[in-house]
């Protein structure tokens, strides 16, 4: 497939990879990296779903595609392709080259039968046209850990913890992350691989913290949690000021999760813990005496696009029963196009090509933004982003496409 004249779009062969990845590197503006990192991203690289865009012998643009299964409302694991890697040599921009990515990446996600795609943009206002919509966002914190004490559950002082190397306790973490996939819509099910991802350890990442440390939280013997973390220590006039960074929490019990909050807010010469990349609902925000002294933000997180909207809206489930017609806009993927039933609850659905009147009008950006609960129907209505054409249609929709709990992505890709 051509993009202009002068370049060609193929699947990425195995001998091209390293000048792929050096035009991938080079775009995002980094340097060479550590050789472990270069030899980790090599391993999970799927060349069969990788594509090159080559102006002779030079590689200038780069779209790869991890085949992910990520949890969806109502638990269940859906194909989704991880759209990664994506990149444009600068000296080819506004020649079509990611068009002509996209167009190929999105017909072969149709082709594998993969329903949804998803992805995190470093630049959000590019993907919007190919009809991704923000799915999932985060909780970023700078807490004072001097001033905001915590309230902890009953339980918590039956936690044990310990310190050991990472690499050492990597199974039975990788076990507490398994476990909680199902119970929260936006995880991903780690493929074999993956987990070495979670140790990567770059000196130049480090910003003058420490190497990575990890606590691990056992009750009754088991395994039940365990965070990952850094610390920088500092120091002023009025004595200690070290810094705590959060890398990775994950517990399977109110009891844990406190244990290890508090752990981390107690650590010695430190007043300050930075929190990245967290749940909007995270627990601990209703444990600290003082959320304002935690300075918590919200960020966009995941990006997701229905690639089958009619099997992706049956993937999942639906906190109220809802019977309703959907009028979705795909001008990129036509084949999404038209008017859809709906008719679902919360032991299953079914999403049906239909000729009956529409209830609610919208683009596949926004209903892959509503799609795993976080984003409610009614707020992008309000934005004039759904249009209701059924009176009570949007109230409906919009109650049986809320969560219990709201979606996260706990890493990237």
């Amino acid at each position: 497939m051509a993009t202009d004249l002068a370049t060609e779009l193929r699947v990425l062969r195995r001998d091209e990879w390293d000048a792929w990845y050096d035009n991938l590197v080079r775009a995002f503006g980094g340097g060479p990296g550590t050789q472990e990192e270069r030899e980790l991203d090599r391993s999970l690289t799927e060349y069969d779903r990788s594509l090159g865009v080559w102006d002779g012998r030079t590689c200038v643009g780069t779209a790869g595609a991890f085949s992910f299964r990520m949890t969806v409302p109502g638990g269940a694991l859906v194909p989704a392709a991880g759209i990664t890697m994506v990149s444009v040599a600068a000296t080819h921009r506004r020649r079509g080259v990611l068009t002509s990515m996209m167009r190929r990446q999105l017909d072969d996600v149709r082709s594998w039968g993969e329903p949804l795609a998803v992805l995190t943009a470093s630049e959000p206002a590019i993907y919007g046209r190919f009809g991704y919509g923000a799915a999932t966002f985060q909780l970023d914190a700078e807490i004072d850990t001097s001033r905001a004490g915590l309230s902890v559950p009953a339980g918590t002082d039956d936690v044990r913890l310990r310190y050991a190397a990472p690499a050492d306790v990597l199974d039975a973490c990788e076990a507490v992350y398994a476990a909680l996939v199902p119970g929260r819509p936006g995880m991903l099910a780690r493929r074999p691989g993956w987990e070495r991802a979670g140790l990567l350890d770059p000196e130049s990442e480090r910003d003058g913290a420490s190497p990575l440390q990890c606590v691990v939280a056992e009750r009754d013997g088991e395994v039940t949690g365990y965070v990952r973390f850094r610390t920088k220590l500092g120091w002023d006039v009025g004595g200690h000021d070290g810094t705590v960074r959060l890398e990775d929490l994950a517990a399977l019990d109110p009891a844990t999760d406190a244990a290890l909050w508090r752990f981390l807010f107690g650590i010695d010469l430190t007043t300050t813990l930075t929190v990245r990349g967290r749940p909007v609902d995270d627990a601990w925000q209703y444990l600290v005496s003082d959320i304002r002294r935690c300075r918590p933000r919200r960020r966009d997180a995941l990006y997701l696009r229905p690639v089958d909207v009619g099997a992706a809206l049956a993937a999942r489930t639906y906190q109220v029963p809802v019977d309703v017609v959907f009028e979705v806009e795909d001008a990129f993927c036509p084949w999404n196009t038209g008017r859809w039933r709906l008719s679902g609850d919360a032991k299953g659905a079914s999403c049906e090509r239909t000729s009956d009147a529409a209830d609610l009008e919208l683009s596949v950006r926004e209903l892959g933004a509503a799609y795993l609960g976080g984003v409610s129907l009614t707020a992008l209505a309000a934005a004039g982003r759904v249009r209701e054409l059924r009176a009570g249609a949007l109230a409906e929709a919009a109650a049986g496409f809320g969560g219990a709990v709201a979606p996260w992505l706990p890493h990237g890709f």
